[in-house]
């Protein structure tokens, strides 16, 4: 299955590269196993991204996804590091997928 990931921000303190090498990471080790489940020709995965700094100055982030028709949300708010919040958002996404 090839995945579509697509990374917003309105951060410029911290970029979308900086965003999109924490959402690779996560992905190759967290999900990797996770995302097998879903490899079939026909199968179609899109990843979305979004970190924002919020008016207290501290990290809000969502993961939207629909893997093989099947979507996934989660949204976390005032984290006061990103890889904090990128990598909490993902360990909620793997326990998703381990539950399925």
């Amino acid at each position: 299955m090839d995945i579509q990931v697509v990374v917003h921000t309105n951060d410029e303190e911290h970029s979308k590269a900086v965003i999109t090498r924490l959402v690779e990471t996560n992905m190759s080790t967290k999900l990797d196993n996770y995302l097998n489940k879903f490899d079939k020709a026909d199968a179609e995965g899109m990843i979305e991204v979004t970190a924002d700094k919020n008016k207290k100055g501290l990290f809000d982030g969502k993961i939207q996804s629909t893997l093989d028709g099947k979507s996934f949300r989660f949204e976390r708010e005032d984290y006061k590091n990103l890889d904090d919040l990128i990598n909490h958002l993902f360990d909620h996404f793997k326990q998703a997928l381990s539950d399925m």
